[in-house]
């Protein structure tokens, strides 16, 4: 069966002049339309093709190719390309741009504006829609995540202790000022690592990986960078943070703790401007 809003592998059943059917099972033969079969993949009757299926500008099933933004189930950040009457239309990356009604706005907002969204299938009409009240949509059962695992965020909004992000399309989670060493923006998407589950259900984030394993590779990252730049590299722990995130991806704070745990081994030797092998 056809999932709307999702890829989907699809068998052809026929061919004609503007496209091939594709079996849609009880949504009946869904039309993808010359411009979108692929070259270099075969597309005789019984092939199978992996298509996504959303609804036209006439409200009929249509299968293409190309990748949308997001799918069913999953948030983004979208740009509000045109406000109607009806609602704000969100360029997601497909021909017919994706609805957000204006009873799902959480703030105003204007043509060119970004907005982090939940896209989800309307029961009634079945038509692929946007929501910008996320909290219902998110999982409220309790986070299962282990200190250290790696996860994705998608960077939501600021608050007082730091920046609001969604884990995995699942949970939300907080990056505390304090892990904040480079510049975060609503709509980024990130690597992140999970560094607390705290008693009360909510997630401490971090952009750097975390525990002693973290450190112990970020000790045998700077090693190799040395052995590359021929036992001499031109940062200290005097060096200004952006240029330390720019070449690790760490902060200036998890840097200084690798290059003073290698000067205690006898590695390395620091100077004001730079580092050399021992």
């Amino acid at each position: 069966m056809a999932a709307i809003g999702h890829f989907n592998n699809l068998s052809i059943v026929k061919h004609t002049g503007f496209g091939l059917y594709l079996d849609g099972g009880p949504h009946g033969e869904i039309l993808l339309p010359n411009r979108y079969i692929p070259k270099d993949q075969p597309t005789e009757i019984g092939d199978w093709l992996r298509v996504f299926i959303y609804r036209d500008s006439e409200d009929k099933l249509i299968a293409t190719t190309q990748r949308p933004k997001v799918q069913v189930g999953e948030f983004a950040s979208l740009k509000v390309v045109e406000i109607t009457r009806v609602g704000l239309f969100l360029d997601w990356g497909l021909p017919k741009d994706l609805l957000l009604p204006h009873s799902e706005e959480k703030r105003p907002l204007q043509v060119g504006d970004h907005c982090v969204v939940y896209v989800y299938l309307d029961k009634h009409s079945e038509r692929i829609t946007a929501t910008a009240r996320l909290d219902r949509h998110l999982d409220q059962t309790p986070a299962s995540y282990q200190s250290g695992e790696t996860v994705d965020l998608l960077i939501v909004e600021p608050s007082d202790l730091g920046y609001k992000a969604i884990i995995n399309h699942r949970h939300w989670g907080l990056v505390h000022k304090n892990e904040m060493f480079k510049p975060l923006r609503p709509g980024r998407r990130e690597r992140g690592y999970i560094r607390e589950v705290r008693p009360d259900g909510k997630v401490s984030l971090s952009l750097q990986p975390v525990g002693r394993d973290a450190g112990d590779s970020l000790q045998a990252l700077i090693m190799q960078t040395l052995e590359e730049n021929n036992g001499v590299l031109n940062l200290s722990d005097k060096s200004a943070a952006p240029e330390i995130a720019r070449l690790f991806g760490v902060s200036k704070g998890s840097f200084k703790k690798a290059i003073g745990g290698l000067y205690r081994q006898g590695l390395i030797v620091i100077h004001p401007d730079r580092i050399e092998r021992a």
